[in-house]
């Protein structure tokens, strides 16, 4: 059941995880059917992308490639996972940040 339930999300699940305009049309794309396995990795993307952008800006401050390159690498691993995550049709959080973007992003339903 969860597996047909997860693949009539997948679209939207994966789309969250290709950009921040992917993110926004896959909020857009799940507007209407509510699938729960798309809202969480919408919430998962949106949160990965937002945590690019500050780690971009906390990175512009240090100027230096040996503190941005890990950082940036970091993140982008993340992405991949979630990507992959989805993909698979799993519901699994990131590590590290996956449970807070449950938390701080319930208004993506």
């Amino acid at each position: 059941m969860q597996s047909d339930y997860a693949k009539q999300g997948k679209t939207a699940a994966i789309v969250a995880y290709l950009s921040v305009i992917g993110t926004i049309i896959a909020f857009f794309m799940n507007h209407d059917d509510k699938n729960e396995f798309a809202s969480f990795h919408i919430r998962q993307g949106f949160g990965l992308w937002v945590t690019f952008y500050i780690v971009g800006a906390i990175a512009n401050i240090f100027n230096n490639w040996i503190i941005d390159t890990p950082l940036y690498i970091g993140v982008i691993i993340l992405i991949i996972y979630g990507l992959v995550t989805a993909i698979k049709e799993e519901q699994k959080e990131v590590p590290i940040l996956g449970k807070y973007f449950q938390e701080w992003f319930t208004f993506i339903r």
